[in-house]
């Protein structure tokens, strides 16, 4: 495994770790889950990413106890949690970026993963009803309590984030040291554009979701056949419309040729381009069986693989790359 700083901090976290979106909890049984953190862990990978909306806090608990029987030592992973979407519970105060939300729900996740404190801790999304000047000082807050160590955002647009370092800096208190954008070949122009000043002068680390395109760059899809997947889970109907377009399966299907040629796996061939982005700190696995994460596990061997040749030819099949303004 390879480790990577999370932006410019002293933090290492693995170049492939593994999440807990749509699975635990919710399309995977315990016992699954539990056999992944493992095959996750034995291969080097050290962040665990969860979130008090995935599944509505029941991912945490079952993270939470699987950290707890398996005794690993404490210093040896890298779990978060993300404040925003709240859980099973909702209400005026159970949502959002609020001082009270930021802190009780921290509380609560630390109880659900029966952890001591959080590794990294994100902002799910920007909250339009809160200052950032609160979330930010409610943040600093739990740092100083030592109930989280780094603290990021998810889903903010470079002027929000932006912000926040601005609010720190006005106050002295520790601003965000992380993002976490969805980035694949299909979705790049936060990653490849909008923080690019972001990565430059204050040297933002990201932990990169859906680098699959949940599921459609691993060549799953080319056939339409969605049975048994997390494009029918109930409510997920938003994301089958995304992935399920005409437009992006021909694409797909013929990055699956250029694959074949290379004799590697679509999705290991669309997972290591992820990881040649040298801002992306940690590219995060989903996975709902031990075979298919196994398999994702090694994508650093491909790495030699993707030449400038073959990058070319990935550009040309997808046609995704953004448009930079020239000066």
């Amino acid at each position: 495994m390879e480790y990577r700083r999370l932006g410019k901090s002293g933090l290492q976290v693995s170049a492939l770790s593994l999440g807990s979106w749509l699975t635990f909890g919710q399309q995977i049984s315990d016992k699954t889950a539990d056999e992944l953190m493992g095959i996750a862990y034995d291969a080097g990978v050290n962040f665990f990413d969860n979130a008090e909306g995935y599944a509505e806090g029941k991912s945490e608990e079952v993270m939470g106890k699987i950290l707890k029987s398996r005794k690993w030592e404490r210093e040896s992973f890298v779990v978060s949690s993300k404040v925003f979407f709240g859980t099973e519970n909702k209400g005026p105060n159970r949502v959002g970026l609020s001082r009270k939300h930021v802190i009780e729900a921290c509380n609560a996740a630390l109880k659900r993963l029966q952890v001591d404190y959080l590794d990294l801790y994100f902002c799910h999304r920007p909250d339009k009803n809160t200052p950032i000047e609160e979330t930010v000082w409610a943040m600093n807050t739990l740092l100083q309590q030592g109930k989280i160590l780094y603290w990021g955002t998810s889903e903010w647009s470079a002027s929000e984030i932006m912000e926040a370092i601005g609010v720190a800096k006005q106050y002295n208190l520790i601003g965000p040291t992380m993002e976490q954008p969805q980035y694949n070949l299909l979705e790049r122009n936060k990653m490849e554009n909008e923080y690019l000043l972001l990565f430059k002068e204050y040297g933002l680390g990201t932990t990169i979701w859906s680098p699959l395109a949940s599921g459609l760059l691993s060549g799953k899809y080319t056939s339409g056949i969605t049975k048994d997947t997390r494009l029918e889970l109930k409510g997920m109907e938003w994301l089958k419309d995304a992935v399920l377009n005409e437009e992006k399966l021909k694409k797909a299907e013929k990055l699956q040729g250029l694959a074949d040629e290379l004799n590697i796996p679509l999705a290991k061939l669309s997972l290591a381009w992820c990881l040649k982005n040298p801002n992306v700190s940690t590219v995060i696995l989903g996975a709902s069986k031990t075979a298919q994460l196994k398999e994702n596990l090694t994508t650093l061997e491909v790495f030699p693989l993707l030449t400038e040749e073959v990058l070319t030819s990935i550009e040309e099949i997808m046609q995704t790359k953004p448009h930079l303004p020239h000066f």
